[in-house]
C-alpha cells in the first residue's frame, strides 16, 4: 500500500481531461479540489459522454468503418439501467429521484444525464469546460525529461486549432464508440443492411424486417426484445444455445424470436448461414459485438499500446509506468460498479499529481502488471476481456492505494441482487424485483438520509 502524507504542501499542476463524461467530471472535481489548474476538453456541447443522448446518427457509418466517428454516444432510446440507482453514485452525491423527474427504480438514460448536469453544477464544474473542443492530438514534449504533453485542439465549429502545453493528462474519453465487428465469411460481400449497434436508435424502421442480432450480450438481448414487437422475426445468433433462463423465458413467449449458434457465412443472394448448418434470409445483420479501446489521438512512442483490447502496459488499468503520474486514464475497466471506482481513480491521480503520496518503483509496476495478466490467462481470461474486473475485493484493494473507502455491502448486495434478478427475469427485472427489504433499510443509511442532491 501506498501510504498518503496530507502534510507535505501540495503541488498544483496544470492538468487537462479529456472528457467530461462520468470519469472525466469526477477527475475534473477531484483535480480542482486539490488545487490543481484544470481545463476539461469535451467534443460536445454538453457533458455526460455516453449519457449525452444522440439521436441523429445518418451521417456516421453504420458499421462504424470510418477513422474518425461523428456520433460519440452508443445509447439508443429506450434504453434503461441495467443496475439500481441506488448502487450507482459517487461517495457524495446520491443518485436519488428526483420530483418531476425520471423516478424509476432502474430509470432510462436521460435521468443518468440529469444527475450527471446536477454533479457538474453542484461542484462548479462547468466553468473548466471547452465544449466542441476536439481532441486531435496529445504526445509528449522534449524538453529536460519533465513529461510535459502538448495537446492539440479543434475548436468543432470555427475550425481554430488551440496547442497547449500540459504538465499532466487525463483520459477520460470512454470506450463504447468504436463498433468491435466480427470477422465472418462473405460479409464484405453482403448487399443487404448491416449496422452496428452504435448506430441503432429506435426499432421503427426494422419494422416488418427478417433481423438477424449478432451477439447475446445484455445490448443484444435488450435490442432483440425491443425489436421482437416491430419486426417480422428476431433471429439472436450467441456462442452457446445455453443461454441465461430469462432469455429463455423470453423466446418462449414470441413465435417470431428464435436463437442460433454463431454465423458460419453470408451470402450474396441474402442468406445467412449458420454453423449448425441452417439457414435463413434476412433483410438486416445488427452487430451488438462490442467496442474496441481507441485513443487516436495519443502519440505515446510506443509506450501505451492497444493490443487486442488490452490497453496497457498500465498499473492498476490507470498509469503507465513509462509515463506516470503525468499521464493516466480514468474508466478503463468494465464490469464492476463505475462510478465509485473512477472516483476512486480521480482521487489516487489528483493527490499523486500534489505530490502528496507517489506509485511504486518502475520495476514493481511492472512485475504487478506482468503478474496480473499470468493470472487472467491461467483464469482462462481472453486477453480482449483484460479490463472486464467483476470483483467487488479489486474495487477495494485498490480504494486501499489512497484511503478510499471500500465499498458498502449494501452496495454490493443490491447490485449482485439486481443482477441475479436480470438473469432470471430478463424482461421484468427493471420494474420488480424481491429485494425491498433490503432496498428499504438501505434508503435509511446516512448516505441518502445526510446527503442530499439539489
Amino acid at each position: 500500500m501506498v501510504l498518503v502524507s496530507e502534510t507535505i504542501k501540495s503541488q498544483s499542476k496544470k492538468v487537462c481531461v479529456i472528457g467530461a463524461g462520468p470519469s472525466g467530471l469526477v477527475s475534473a472535481r477531484e483535480l480542482k479540489k486539490e488545487g490543481h489548474k484544470v481545463v476539461v476538453m469535451e467534443q460536445n456541447d454538453d457533458v455526460g459522454g455516453q449519457w449525452l443522448y444522440q439521436p441523429n446518427v445518418e451521417e456516421e457509418d453504420p458499421l462504424g468503418k470510418t477513422k474518425a466517428l461523428k456520433v460519440h454516444s452508443s445509447i439508443y432510446s429506450s434504453l434503461r439501467l441495467v443496475s439500481p440507482r441506488e448502487v450507482m453514485g459517487f461517495s457524495d452525491f446520491p443518485f436519488t429521484a428526483k420530483e418531476g423527474r425520471d423516478t424509476r427504480r432502474f430509470p432510462g438514460h436521460e435521468e443518468l444525464w440529469l444527475y450527471l448536469k446536477d454533479f457538474c453544477e453542484v461542484f462548479g464544474l462547468r466553468e473548466l469546460i471547452r465544449f466542441n473542443a476536439r481532441v486531435e492530438f496529445v504526445g509528449m514534449v522534449n524538453d529536460d525529461n519533465m513529461k510535459r504533453w502538448m495537446v492539440k485542439s479543434v475548436e468543432k465549429k470555427t475550425g481554430e486549432v488551440i496547442e497547449e502545453v500540459f504538465d499532466a493528462v487525463v483520459v477520460a474519453s470512454g470506450h463504447y464508440s468504436y463498433p468491435r465487428l466480427p470477422s465472418i465469411k462473405g460479409m464484405d460481400l453482403w448487399k443487404r443492411k448491416q449496422l452496428h449497434s452504435h448506430v441503432y436508435r429506435v426499432p421503427d424502421p426494422f419494422r416488418d424486417e427478417v433481423v438477424v442480432v449478432v451477439g447475446c450480450s445484455m445490448s443484444g438481448q435488450d435490442i432483440s426484445i425491443e425489436l421482437v414487437e416491430v419486426a417480422k422475426e428476431v433471429h439472436l445468433s450467441a456462442k452457446s444455445l445455453d443461454v441465461p433462463p430469462g432469455l429463455s423465458k423470453v423466446i418462449s413467449k414470441h413465435h417470431n424470436f428464435h436463437l442460433h449458434l454463431e454465423i458460419e457465412s453470408l451470402e450474396e443472394d441474402g442468406r445467412v448461414i449458420f454453423v449448425d448448418g441452417s439457414c435463413i434470409v434476412a433483410d438486416t445483420i445488427l452487430y451488438c459485438t462490442g467496442y474496441w479501446y481507441k485513443f487516436p489521438f495519443l502519440e505515446s512512442k510506443g509506450r501505451v499500446e492497444v493490443d487486442d483490447n488490452r490497453v496497457g502496459p498500465l498499473f492498476e488499468h490507470t498509469f503507465s509506468p513509462f509515463l506516470s503520474p503525468s499521464l493516466s486514464f480514468v474508466g478503463i475497466p468494465r464490469k464492476l460498479i463505475g462510478f465509485p471506482f473512477f472516483e476512486s481513480q480521480a482521487k489516487w491521480i489528483s493527490k499523486l499529481l500534489s505530490g502528496k503520496t507517489s506509485l511504486p518503483s518502475f520495476d514493481e509496476m511492472m512485475q504487478s502488471i506482468s503478474e496480473f495478466y499470468l493470472a487472467r490467462e491461467a483464469a482462462g481470461i481472453p486477453k480482449r476481456n483484460t479490463h472486464d474486473i467483476c470483483d467487488f475485493n479489486y474495487c477495494d484493494k485498490y480504494a486501499d492505494y489512497i484511503g478510499f473507502p471500500h465499498l458498502e455491502e449494501w452496495r454490493k448486495e443490491l447490485c449482485m441482487s439486481a443482477l441475479l434478478n436480470s438473469i432470471e427475469n430478463l424482461d421484468t427485472y427493471r420494474d420488480s424485483w424481491d429485494d425491498d427489504d433490503l432496498l428499504q433499510e438501505t434508503l435509511q443509511n446516512p448516505y441518502f438520509t445526510q446527503l442530499t442532491t439539489p
